[in-house]
């Protein structure tokens, strides 16, 4: 199926696009989630996939921060903290759930990309994927894509 960016969109009134994360959502600060809110699902959606994940990382994938998935359509935000509502994968530390950016001190700005995956079917996936087996589970379903990206630097 062909990948539409359109009308799905996602925001978080804690920050907007290329503005910096607060730290009570990162690493340095209280380390929960920010709350994220979104709209325009495409029609036929079935269920949501988030990911959070800095490719700036100096790691060879990138950090990931966050995956939350088996998220139904006619959820349409995240409060703060929220993601254990639904089923959560393994972040970069190997760790259920959400850790906040903690880039390396001096290395400059990163980006936090928070993608939203629309999908056309309801897939009952096991807790604790990461990202890579998320990406690889969802590929074929995947109708539409939105992201909000949020900068943080030490």
């Amino acid at each position: 199926m062909g990948l539409n960016i359109k009308d799905l969109r996602i925001v978080s009134p804690a920050f907007t696009t290329l503005e910096r994360i607060p730290k009570r959502y990162t690493s340095d600060g209280e380390n929960i989630s920010p709350p994220l809110e979104w709209s325009g699902l495409p029609s036929g959606t079935q269920q949501l996939v988030l990911i959070c994940h800095d490719p700036d990382a100096p790691l060879p994938y990138g950090f990931t921060h966050w995956t939350v998935y088996g998220i139904p359509p006619t959820a349409h935000q995240l409060a703060q903290a929220g993601g254990s509502k639904f089923t959560e994968g393994t972040n970069s530390t190997d760790k259920l759930g959400y850790t906040g950016p903690a880039p390396p001190n001096g290395h400059g700005t990163h980006h936090y990309y928070f993608w939203l995956y629309a999908l056309d079917k309801e897939l009952d996936l096991r807790p604790g994927l990461n990202r890579e087996q998320l990406l690889d589970a969802i590929s074929d379903c995947v109708i539409e894509q939105a992201r909000l990206v949020g900068i943080y630097e030490r």
